[in-house]
């Protein structure tokens, strides 16, 4: 028998989440708020949350300014080729592992986790030293390869999740028909973690979009993202907080539209075989 629940319970429950969603989502609107001040206004103490004149200055100067354009293209580009190149890589090892384990397998994936916990900056110079002698410094190519094996562990890990609850009678069924290997993963597989793999793609995107280290070290200004759009409103005169408010809202924008209309697929992936 299910157990009942007051109102009173669900109200303060709702208020409390609400409470801490906006108290999560308020440095993003101020940052919103900041853009549409002055310079002044923007330092002006005590801060003003409403009640200022608004205006549209800093967005039509960061225009004049910067070719957004160019760097949203360039972070489509590095976030799309990252994520593809992460799957194409992630799909078949995690299918591997989880139907074909061995005894080294949850060593291997412990492994591939720990690569995540040593800092970026261990491993910059031979990388940048690498890229230097291949000529791949400020290419899209060689940004797409180390965002897209920057985040293959969590890749391989997350669809690792998702395809131990797939049951392994269905895929020994399709083999029995005569599938081949690819396709018992692409025809038999893929369709059934559907919500897991699209989870996978926007985490991925996320992850690769916002990625500032590599794109700030490794980028001048053909491949530059959005990232180092933001980058270029700090000099050594200071930060103008209302012109870089307006930078980043400009650069979060597409990734925060994004993640809206895909909220309901992102939740069903994550909480994909939760029940039995």
């Amino acid at each position: 028998m299910a157990r009942r629940v007051s109102t009173a319970y669900k109200v303060s429950m709702t208020v409390i989440a609400w409470a801490v969603a906006f108290l999560i989502f308020f440095p993003i609107l101020w940052m919103i708020l900041t853009s549409f001040k002055t310079e002044l206004e923007a330092f002006s103490t005590p801060p003003q949350f409403l009640f200022f004149e608004w205006t549209t200055e800093n967005y039509v100067v960061v225009q004049e300014r910067s070719d957004y354009v160019r760097y949203a293209m360039n972070s489509v580009i590095l976030a799309g080729g990252a994520t593809l190149l992460g799957l194409i890589i992630a799909i078949p090892a995690a299918w591997a592992m989880a139907f074909f384990p061995t005894k080294r397998t949850k060593d291997l994936l412990l492994w591939m986790l720990s690569t995540k916990m040593m800092p970026a900056v261990g491993v910059l110079v031979p990388i940048y030293l690498l890229f230097r002698n291949l000529g791949l410094l400020d290419t899209h190519i060689g940004l797409i390869v180390v965002l897209g094996l920057a985040n293959l562990p969590i890749v391989v890990w997350m669809l690792f999740t998702y395809f131990k609850e797939i049951p392994k009678d269905i895929l020994e069924a399709a083999r029995m028909d005569g599938a081949s290997s690819w396709k018992e993963v692409v025809f038999v597989l893929a369709p059934m973690a559907v919500p897991g793999i699209a989870s996978t793609i926007l985490l991925n995107v996320i992850l690769a979009w916002n990625e500032a280290f590599w794109t700030l070290n490794l980028t001048t200004i053909n491949a530059a993202p959005l990232t180092a759009f933001i980058a270029s409103y700090s000099s050594p005169e200071g930060l103008f907080w209302a012109k870089l408010s307006a930078a980043s809202t400009l650069a979060i924008a597409p990734i925060l539209v994004l993640g809206w209309f895909s909220q309901r697929q992102l939740v069903r992936g994550l909480t994909f075989g939760a029940v039995k």
